[in-house]
């Protein structure tokens, strides 16, 4: 895997980088916010100074008309906050005639904050910027109503080198902050990535591992999350991989000690009648023995073909309306004869009535072959093979058990598995169960197994009968209508 396109470095370019995003545009909302709530507080503080400062000017000239500009200077060079802020008297002409600090400004003073008041309703400015000097300030003038030209206005004027520095103090702390969470969330980040990539590239490993042939690694869950349970999912899978590369060595050796066997029986006979000509009786016995062998070989390729359909999904039925006690009872002849050289007995009522399914007819004859075929050779000699069969309102029921071997409580459960063989004394490819099952579930119907170990099986193929596929897709069409 290429260093660029590691999880950490996707998860750092989106995730992290989002947040960082986030975080600055956060950071500077809310230097925004206080930059904004800050400079109004002086903006209000500068406002209620010149509302109370005008209040007693007015009172002092009223008071003491004669001697009201000695007050009004007095009361301006003695202004209690020179400290904090200057206090300015301007004239009509728009000039500084008193400061509170004793130092008049220049005549090309600016005073965009004088402006705003005369052309403001209220009759006050504010002004936020820079003098000559570079300090930053605030300045704000209200116009006051006092019958001298020399007193038209009153402005204060504070500097903004403190507030900006509370600001910075303030937004220094507020972006440690946000470096401190940005660092928390990638050593977070880091450790919660970490923890899924190391369990992913055991995964990846052994993934390998089983790729070139081992399936018997196993992967231990850490944890009861996600990961713990693509652990489990990762091993039960490893298992099952085994498990079908046993079953598949299993078959291979199965089939090729049934193959063996009918070409062994087809090469020896073969040369036998091909020396004994003239011996009639010899040759007629050893074209029969060819003749079943040859059959035998046939069935277990049609087997291994019809398995490779379904597996391909290219098993393709010609459903139509069946009788399916007549493909049964066909199948019951065909294995009564040899039931009876191997010395066995069928026992089978042929039914009186029939049995309507909508099926493919030589598809079902071949269950009940592979099922009947399998009931015979487990059987031990002067065994018995029952056959029954049963209606319902709407089913129908066909049973065939034997008093054989039986089968284990470990196999029962991987009867119908491809390939699996629970006796393999027994000659078959282990795969005629599970195409039978997959025959029947194509017909809707299903295929139980029971056994008990030593005592029988018991096989039970149960199909809908037409007029239950009749209901079902009536009731379909009226859930579609």
């Amino acid at each position: 895997m290429a260093a660029h396109n590691t999880i950490a470095n996707r998860w750092f370019l989106k995730s992290f980088s989002a947040v960082i995003i986030v975080l600055v545009l956060l950071d500077g909302v809310l230097y925004a916010l206080l930059r904004t709530y800050f400079y109004s507080s002086v903006e209000q503080s500068l406002k209620g100074e010149l509302n109370v400062i005008s209040s007693v000017l007015t009172r002092y000239y009223s008071s003491a008309a004669a001697n009201g500009n000695t007050e009004i200077r007095r009361a301006v060079e003695s202004f209690e906050r020179k400290d904090r802020m200057e206090l300015m008297m301007i004239n009509s002409d728009n000039e500084v005639i008193i400061t509170s600090s004793g130092f008049a400004p220049s005549k090309d003073y600016a005073m965009p904050d004088l402006e705003a008041a005369r052309q403001d309703s209220t009759g006050s400015g504010v002004f936020t910027g820079y003098q000559e000097n570079g300090e930053k300030v605030m300045a704000a003038t209200t116009l006051i109503d006092i019958p001298d030209d020399n007193y038209s206005a009153i402005r204060v004027v504070t500097s903004l080198s403190k507030v900006d520095m509370q600001l910075g103090v303030t937004m220094v702390f507020i972006i440690s902050v946000s470096c401190a969470v940005l660092l928390l969330m990638l050593m977070l980040g880091l450790y919660f990535i970490r923890s899924i990539v190391k369990p992913l590239r055991q995964i990846s490993a052994n993934a390998q591992q089983i790729a070139r042939g081992d399936f018997s690694v196993r992967i231990e869950p850490k944890t009861d999350d996600e990961l713990g349970e693509l652990c489990d999912v990762f091993n039960y899978m490893a298992g099952e991989l085994q498990n079908s590369e046993s079953i598949k060595n299993d078959f291979i050796s199965s089939v090729s000690h049934e193959l063996r066997t009918p070409l062994t029986a087809i090469k020896g006979w073969s040369e036998t009648v091909a020396q004994s000509l003239d011996d009639r009786e010899t040759a007629a016995k050893g074209m029969e023995i060819i003749s079943e062998e040859t059959g035998r070989l046939s069935d277990m390729v049609e087997e291994l073909l019809d398995f490779s359909k379904i597996q391909s999904g290219h098993f393709k039925l010609n459903k139509e309306n069946t009788d399916l006690f007549a493909e049964l009872t066909d199948a019951v002849i065909i294995y009564s004869e040899r039931a009876r050289k191997e010395h066995k007995t069928i026992s089978y009522d042929d039914p009186q009535h029939i049995a309507m399914i909508y099926g493919d007819r030589s598809r079902m004859r071949q269950v009940f072959i592979n099922i009947i075929d399998n009931a015979v050779k487990y059987s031990r000699e002067g065994g018995h093979i029952d056959i029954d069969t049963e209606i319902n309102n709407d089913t129908v029921t066909v049973s065939v058990q034997d008093d054989g071997c039986g089968i284990s409580p470990a196999d029962l459960p991987k009867i119908k598995s491809k390939f699996y063989k629970a006796n393999n004394t027994v000659r078959g490819s282990g795969i005629g169960l599970a195409v039978a099952d997959e025959i029947v579930t194509a017909h809707m119907g299903t295929l139980t197994v029971t056994s008990e170990e030593g005592k029988y099986t018991r096989v039970e193929i149960t199909l809908p009968l037409i007029k239950k596929i009749v209901q079902q897709a009536e009731k379909e069409q009226d859930e579609q209508d």
